[in-house]
C-alpha cells in the first residue's frame, strides 16, 4: 500500500508513519518518565544540586516528550539536508525545489545519526532521562522499522496483471507488454488532478532526456475525448500515453491518490514510488537510482 484516503485527501503513507511512530516514542518516554518520577510538576520539585558547576536537570514527562520531538525534527532536518547535499548537482539547477518536501527526497542514515545523536546527548547531560528516552527511541523505532518492514513486503514483485489502451490507436497491452522490457517509469495521472499537471512538464522532459529508460503516462478513468483535449492544450509532446479505464492500476498498486509514479526495473520488480508532487530534481534522483538498480546483477 502506497497511500491512504481520509475523504477527499490521500495521504502517503510513509510520512504517516514516522508521525505514528514519533507520538507512539514521546507517549513511551513520558510514560515511563512519569512512573519513574511520580509525575511531580517541575513548579513543585525544588532544584537539587549536582557535584559539578550547576544544578542537575529535573525529570519530567513533559522533558523526555520534548526531548524525543526535538529528536524527530533534527532527524527529519538533517535527513533533508544530507539528501540535498548527496544529490546537489540536481537540487542545484532548482534551488527553489529544496524547500519543497513533497518531492520525498530524504537521508535515511543522516536523519538517524542526528535524531540519536541528539538523544544520546540529552541521557549524557540527565542520567534520569536514560530509560525514558531508551524506551521512547526503541519503541518509536520498533513501530516504524515493523511499518518499513510490512510497506517492503508489500511491494508488488511483478508487473502488475492490469490491461491499458494506447491512446493513439487503442490497442490493447498488459503493462508488462508496454514496458517491452525496459526499466520504467509510470505514472498515474488524471486531467483534474492540479499536482499530475504541474508535475508533468518534468516528466515530458526527463522522457527525451532518458531514451532508454520507457516512461508510460498511465491516465486513470478518463476519456480518450478529454485526455486528448488536456494534452492539446498544454501543448505537450508526449510519448507512450496509455488509458486505464476501470483505475485498476491505481488500485493493484493501493494507491487512491495521484499523482503516483513508480519505478519499475526491466523485470517489473518496484525499485521506487511517490506519492504526490514530483519536483524535477527528485525525479533526476529517482531515475538515477532506477538506471543503478538496473544495471546491478
Amino acid at each position: 500500500m502506497l497511500s491512504i484516503s481520509l475523504g477527499p485527501i490521500a495521504l502517503p503513507l510513509g510520512p504517516v508513519l514516522v508521525l505514528v511512530a514519533s507520538v507512539l516514542a514521546s507517549l513511551v518516554a513520558e510514560a515511563v518518565a512519569r512512573r519513574r518520577a511520580g509525575a511531580v510538576p517541575v513548579a513543585d520539585t525544588p532544584a537539587q544540586p549536582s557535584a559539578g558547576d550547576g544544578p542537575t536537570r529535573i525529570l519530567t514527562p513533559i522533558a523526555a516528550g520534548d526531548a524525543i520531538t526535538v529528536a524527530v525534527l533534527l532527524g527529519l532536518l538533517a535527513a533533508r539536508l544530507g539528501h540535498l547535499g548527496w544529490n546537489a548537482p540536481a537540487y542545484l539547477e532548482s534551488p527553489a525545489s529544496m524547500l519543497d518536501i513533497r518531492d520525498g527526497g530524504w537521508n535515511l542514515t543522516a536523519g538517524l545519526v542526528a535524531g540519536l545523536g541528539w538523544l544520546a546527548w540529552q541521557a549524557w547531560r540527565a542520567p534520569a532521562l536514560r530509560r525514558p528516552l531508551a524506551s521512547g527511541a526503541a519503541a518509536g523505532l520498533l513501530v516504524w522499522g515493523l511499518g518499513v518492514l510490512a510497506l517492503q513486503q508489500d511491494r508488488p514483485t511483478g508487473y502488475p496483471a492490469v490491461e491499458l489502451a494506447r491512446l493513439g490507436d487503442a490497442q490493447p497491452a498488459t503493462l508488462a507488454q508496454a514496458a517491452r522490457g525496459r526499466p520504467v517509469v509510470v505514472n498515474l495521472w488524471a486531467t483534474w488532478c492540479g499536482a499530475c499537471r504541474v508535475e508533468m512538464p518534468a516528466l515530458a522532459a526527463a522522457q527525451r532526456r532518458h531514451p532508454d529508460i520507457g516512461f508510460l503516462f498511465v491516465n486513470q478513468g478518463e476519456s480518450p475525448e478529454k485526455v486528448r483535449a488536456w494534452l492539446a492544450r498544454s501543448g505537450l509532446a508526449l510519448d507512450e500515453v496509455w488509458l486505464d479505464a476501470g483505475s485498476r492500476l491505481g488500485e493493484a498498486v493501493h494507491s487512491p491518490g495521484l499523482p503516483t509514479t513508480l519505478f519499475l526495473d526491466a523485470q517489473g520488480r518496484q525499485v521506487d514510488s511517490h506519492v504526490g508532487l514530483l519536483s524535477e530534481a527528485s525525479l533526476q534522483t529517482r531515475v538515477a537510482a532506477l538506471r543503478r538498480a538496473s544495471a546491478s546483477p
